[in-house]
């Protein structure tokens, strides 16, 4: 097993808040094995629902305070996992926590897309909110421990096999490859078709496999709409809803100077390579890809989020493109500090400086990660 970094938080949320805690996160991610290793972990008499089997939907649904409280009993913590199937949930769940103030509450969702929608205003000030994501590199390394240097045959797995949870701990390469084609046909697009009421599923495929050769670079919608034969507003909602459920994100450029600097284009990354290259059907070794750089920048800004995103620090996060050139691949706003980060495989081209982000930018701070700073970046 191993060890999840929100572990601690969502344990101490369980034990000393009465707030539902929602925990978003894609299928497969490990959401519903944490959560049952948490309540092993506590003493409470736990009522355990799964809306994927249909079973008890109908009780979730009835906005009945006393059906409710019949059916939740003498639990002490109510379970439910895969909540975004449940019609009314946020309204449902308004009542339990109104009438029931003593019961815990942690519900589960695989697409942000529906449960946000439905939880938001009728739970607003009674929620906390989480994101589970795959494996992160710092969970990797601390259930791998490593005493002298970062293997880099190890990371080099990591980027390209991803970090589900069974891509990482399941043996060999064709069975991590045979696990995440089954993924990406069973699960990849399941909830973002179901909630989404996509009319055109073979669109959203092709979209995805465009946006997966170009990550890492500028996104033009109007050419994703002309080479898919669809609408911008099309390609705006996929991408959208492929966000929502936790398939890609995007990063929009950083300005203070509007006439120098670019903003109006998106760059495109994946929450999971393993993800990524099982789209474009591509686990060829890292010294054979032409992609080995946007692989290493993808892997970096994936896991700068889920450091983020675990330690609860919150920042506005960019790229920073010029007209002439001059480029930053991530950069940093937090506290009213700006700071700009170059990724580079290759240690030999690491530096300590880059002229045109400091000149533009005097107050601002610059790293350059290679894979022999990335401890300290994630």
């Amino acid at each position: 097993m191993i060890a999840r970094a929100l572990a601690p938080t969502l344990l101490k949320e369980l034990q000393h808040s009465n707030k539902i805690i929602i925990l978003y996160g894609s299928r497969q991610v490990g959401k519903t094995t944490l959560i049952n290793e948490l309540i092993q972990k506590l003493s409470f008499k736990t009522l355990k629902v799964n809306a994927d089997s249909g079973e008890d939907l109908s009780v979730l649904s009835s906005r009945s305070p006393e059906a409710l409280k019949r059916f939740i009993g003498e639990a002490d913590l109510l379970f439910i996992d895969e909540a975004q199937r449940i019609t009314d949930i946020g309204i449902n769940l308004k009542i339990i926590h109104d009438t029931m103030p003593e019961k815990r509450v942690i519900v589960t969702g695989s697409s942000s897309l529906d449960l946000a929608n439905r939880i938001s205003e009728p739970l607003t000030g009674r929620t906390w909110t989480y994101t589970l994501f795959p494996i992160s590199f710092r969970e990797w390394l601390e259930h791998n421990p490593v005493s002298s240097g970062l293997n880099v045959a190890k990371l080099e797995g990591l980027m390209l096999y991803g970090s589900y949870p069974e891509a990482i701990t399941i043996e060999g390469a064709q069975r991590k490859i045979q696990y995440l084609n089954e993924l990406k046909q069973a699960y990849l697009y399941k909830d973002v078709l179901a909630l989404g009421n996509i009319r055109y599923p073979e669109k959203l495929n092709q979209l995805v496999q465009l946006l997966a050769y170009q990550m890492g670079q500028f996104v033009s919608i109007q050419e994703l709409a002309k080479s898919l034969k669809v609408n911008r507003d099309t390609i705006n909602n996929y991408i959208d809803l492929l966000e929502k459920g936790f398939v890609l994100f995007r990063l929009g450029g950083f300005s203070r100077n509007l006439r120098k600097e670019m903003t109006k284009m998106n760059k495109i990354y994946f929450y999971d390579l393993g993800v990524r290259n099982a789209v474009i059907n591509d686990f060829s070794p890292i010294h054979l890809r032409k992609d080995k750089g946007s692989l290493w920048e993808n892997f970096l800004i994936a896991e700068r989020k889920k450091h983020l995103s675990y330690t609860l620090q919150f920042a506005n996060t960019y790229f920073w493109n010029t007209h002439t050139g001059a480029e930053i691949d991530y950069v940093e706003e937090t506290g009213g500090k700006l700071n700009g980060f170059e990724f580079k495989w290759n240690p030999k081209k690491y530096r300590n400086s880059y002229t045109p982000w400091q000149s533009a930018y005097p107050e601002a701070s610059f790293k350059c990660i290679t894979p022999d700073q990335i401890r300290e970046f994630i």
